[in-house]
């Protein structure tokens, strides 16, 4: 065998080996769809986590696509990422499918996931812009996570220090102390009422037949209360007029009494110029006086004397 035919069949051979590498590199890579048609979708997102070009695209679990590039928006707060999908799942997703970036469990790859809706809208057309739904971040997660276990350590701190608080104030020797005392207390008083409730049990029943006479005299005085009530009531209405007429007699005899102390005070008549005559006052004055002197010889020298004089020697 001669070198140009081992030549020849060395180069056979590598050509064979690349052909098979490219169509295995082909076979299992992620975008190995290079030569079946498809068509693209572009999908809007906040957050697409770090996923990468040529990262797939999942429907119910079975790829239909993979993710061609993504590029960030013109004012930097969405990206776009271009799905590139096999043409035979074009009639399969229409547009009230949802669109998820997700990670393949807990450090896997990040993928973009279509959740179909109810299938009621129409099918997304080639190029169609549509809005999905922003990646599970698991440093945000763990972020929120580390502040809660923040809140959470100072709520646990906060409450010892109520607990030590309780402990110190409430759960104290003088405090259990006092305590003590004032069960004892309330249990002496309670003994105390229920000898009370026993006293008066046995008063009253030793009494009941002079209470229950009592209650009896009282509903019959009621009773006959109500109808002396009743009878008085009777004799008004009967002798009504009589009542009213007493009663405009009285306000008659009243104002004449006051007609003539009205003019007693302004001193009409007899009982007004005794009154206002000012010698009679002065004679009452020296009457009363006599009087007076007369009351105060009777007081010392006797009646006997004053009748009869002793004679003179």
């Amino acid at each position: 065998m001669n070198d140009s035919s081992k030549t020849t069949r060395v180069g056979l051979f590598v050509l064979v080996g690349l052909v098979v590498m490219a169509g295995l590199i082909i076979k299992f890579s992620k975008s190995g769809a290079w030569f079946t048609p498809t068509y693209q979708i572009k999908l809007v997102v906040g957050n697409v986590a770090g996923i990468k070009d040529g990262a797939s695209v999942l429907m119910a679990g079975v790829p239909v696509g993979n993710v061609e590039k993504a590029e960030l928006s013109a004012d930097g707060r969405t990206v776009m990422l271009q799905l590139k999908v096999l043409q035979k799942y074009r009639d399969r997703i229409h547009r009230d499918a949802r669109f998820l970036v997700e990670q393949a469990g807990f450090l896997g790859d990040q993928y973009v996931a279509i959740v179909p809706g109810q299938n009621t809208a129409p099918v997304i057309e080639d190029g169609e812009t549509v809005k999905g739904e922003d990646a599970f971040n698991f440093q945000e997660i763990a972020r929120s996570a580390s502040g809660l276990m923040q809140r959470v350590d100072q709520t646990v701190a906060k409450l010892n220090q109520s607990i030590t608080r309780v402990d110190q104030v409430l759960l104290s020797t003088e405090t259990l102390t006092n305590v003590t005392y004032a069960v004892a207390n309330f249990r002496a008083m309670s003994d105390r009422a229920l000898v009370a409730i026993e006293s008066v049990d046995r008063i009253l029943k030793t009494n009941a037949p002079v209470v229950g006479t009592s209650v009896s005299n009282l509903a019959i005085f009621s009773h006959e209360l109500r109808g002396v009530s009743s009878e008085l009531r009777l004799v008004i209405e009967t002798n009504r007029a009589q009542v009213f007429n007493a009663i405009s007699n009285v306000e008659t005899a009243t104002r004449q009494v006051n007609r003539l102390l009205d003019g007693v005070e302004q001193g009409h008549g007899l009982a007004g110029s005794f009154f206002k005559n000012p010698q009679l006052e002065q004679n009452i004055s020296m009457l009363t006086s006599n009087l007076s002197v007369a009351s105060s010889n009777l007081n010392k020298h006797g009646l006997w004397r004053f009748l009869w004089k002793p004679k003179s020697p």
